[in-house]
């Protein structure tokens, strides 16, 4: 699994406690910054892929990339 695309991402500009949230603390702002990254669509496969279920990543909060990473491997295994 590639992370050649993890020299582009703008997380890398900032400091890395803002994708890793506290309980109850806040996403919006590592949120942004995935929004404006280029190399988002690279993050969120490799997060699906590598079953990454904590932090953010390619935009989404651990919620709403637990729920991707469930529908992907429902659609893998109904193949």
């Amino acid at each position: 699994m590639s992370t050649d695309w993890h020299e582009e991402a703008l997380c890398r500009q900032v400091d890395p406690e803002l994708f890793m949230p506290e309980v109850g603390g806040s996403a919006k702002d590592a949120k942004a910054t995935c929004m404006s990254c280029e190399v988002r669509p690279q993050c969120l496969n490799y997060a699906v892929d590598a079953g990454e279920r904590w932090g953010v990543w390619g935009g989404l909060g651990q919620k709403d990339l637990r729920r991707l990473i469930r529908a992907r491997r429902a659609e893998q295994e109904a193949a």
